[in-house]
């Protein structure tokens, strides 16, 4: 079986030497992933395309289908089947043959493209075979204009092609020829297809995660979309995945007294963590999932004083895109599903943050968020090779509690929500205890407290309760549950 690869209309353009060296790499990186299913592949550079031959078996074909469908650098894969041209009515029997049922009261076309020296021209084939077809296969009509099916042909000297099958590709370029990035991920929507954007264009993308709360089994999520993305477009060339524990950063940002600017303190810490971080994997880039205005940091304003705080290259490849192309990107490339389901942190933005932040606001609010700080975390993260940080998020859960009465005799409620959503709308129950230990502080706090006791998490979503409870369960806590009063 053969499929022709073609080259993306952007590396076609390019001068004769660039244009060889994608070539070659994009034929190195297809045969490197098809061999992962078979040996026997032969994969030709052909200049103006990429010739790719395995052994007939379908079961293996579709595997290289999907494989070649998900390689940046393609414009489009076409399938097709051979035969050794000897005369007009062979071709037309080779063609009927093959495509005769397809063809059966359909409206068609016939196209036919030549190369080498023949005694007719690609329009008398594409006649005689029209007309062939017209008179021997039921309810067939020939309609050159927008047909129903449409019979592509190739000759090559003595060789002819029939297209069977046209599949898109990813476009962009191939892997690694713009060199390197390093993708802040949150395992949501926006930061899966921003990595995912900029591995199509053609760049190395390594994956840093910054964990605000501690929780094993979001982080594990994190992995997951992380992993996911690299091995179905960039699994040719290995890849860091970094966890970075921020907890200390989020202390320090609900400490201090300006609320309003929670955002951006976040959003800048991150950067200039992720700069480091950058140089350790060798990455020109950073890259994030922000979109213009989506959220109050992503204003022009606050997007300006937040890259301020590095001389790192900052890309933003959603930029201008709407949330529900985002998500239907998140959808095509599969990984809407897996995005839905991880959390998106709350507890360090304002419920009245700022859109336009001043500078010197900025600053000073900053002034406790260290150098030393942010070194220290980016030092104990550790780089690892993505394929070894892959594993399945934990399954625990803890039993949930929507009612008071519910609650086991001697349960002390923990309100682990800010300091601020707490002062908003304080927990009072009416005979149960309810202490307030906000979640970046839940872990170290629970080390001097009565592990013996039984313990419920309360939060406002439900969603950093859970991933707090299964912290405390990793350190040893035992009876724990979580509390969600109904609405």
């Amino acid at each position: 079986m053969k499929f022709i690869v073609r080259l993306h209309a952007e590396i076609t353009v390019k001068s004769k030497s660039l244009r060889k060296r994608h070539g070659s790499v994009l034929s190195s990186n297809i045969r490197n992933l098809i061999k992962q299913h078979t040996d026997q592949v032969a994969v030709r550079w052909l200049w103006d395309k990429i010739e790719v031959e395995i052994p007939a078996d379908e079961q293996l074909a579709g595997k290289v289908r999907d494989v070649l469908v998900c390689i940046p650098g393609i414009s489009h894969i076409e399938e097709v089947i051979e035969t050794d041209f000897t005369d007009f009515e062979g071709a037309l029997q080779f063609v009927i043959d093959n495509m005769g049922p397809a063809l059966t009261h359909k409206s068609f076309a016939v196209r036919v493209k030549r190369r080498g020296k023949h005694e007719f021209s690609s329009q008398d084939l594409a006649v005689y075979i029209g007309g062939g077809i017209r008179a021997r296969v039921e309810g067939a009509t020939v309609k050159l204009v927008q047909p129903q099916e449409t019979v592509q042909l190739w000759l090559e000297n003595d060789t002819l092609s029939l297209l069977v099958r046209r599949l898109p590709g990813l476009g962009g370029y191939p892997l690694p020829t713009q060199e390197t990035a390093l993708s802040l991920i949150s395992g949501g929507f926006d930061s899966a297809v921003a990595s995912y954007q900029f591995i199509r264009r053609g760049a190395r993308t390594h994956f840093c995660f910054f964990n605000l709360g501690g929780a094993a089994a979001h982080e594990a999520a994190v992995r997951e979309v992380a992993y996911y993305v690299w091995k179905k477009y960039s699994s040719t060339h290995p890849v860091k995945f970094v966890s970075v524990d921020f907890s200390g950063v989020v202390e320090a940002i609900l400490n201090q007294n300006e609320p309003g600017v929670m955002g951006v303190l976040l959003k800048r810490s991150m950067l200039r963590a992720a700069a480091l971080v950058a140089d350790r994997v060798n990455a020109q880039a950073l890259v994030t999932g922000e979109a213009l205005g989506q959220v109050s940091s992503q204003t022009l304003s606050n997007l300006q004083i937040i890259d301020e705080v590095t001389h790192k290259l900052v890309l933003r490849p959603l930029i201008t895109m709407d949330k529900q192309d985002i998500v239907n990107i998140a959808r095509d490339i599969g990984v809407e599903e897996m995005a839905a389901s991880i959390p998106e942190y709350c507890g360090v933005i304002s419920n009245k943050p700022t859109v336009k932040a001043k500078q010197q606001v900025v600053l000073a609010a900053e002034a406790g968020i260290t150098d030393e700080m942010i070194e220290e975390a980016v030092m104990a993260a550790p780089v690892k090779d993505i394929r070894e940080v892959h594993a399945q998020p934990t399954a625990y859960m803890p039993p949930i509690y929507t009612q008071e009465q519910e609650l086991p005799t001697g349960t002390v409620v923990i309100d682990i929500r800010s300091p601020e959503e707490e002062d908003e709308a304080p927990l009072s129950l009416a005979s149960t205890e309810v202490v307030h230990i906000p979640f970046f502080k839940l872990a170290n706090k629970m080390q001097t407290m009565d592990t013996s006791k039984p313990y419920a998490l309360y939060c406002q979503q439900g969603v950093m309760s859970r991933l707090q409870a299964i912290a405390l369960k990793e350190q040893g806590v035992a009876h724990l549950a979580l509390y969600e009063p109904k609405d």
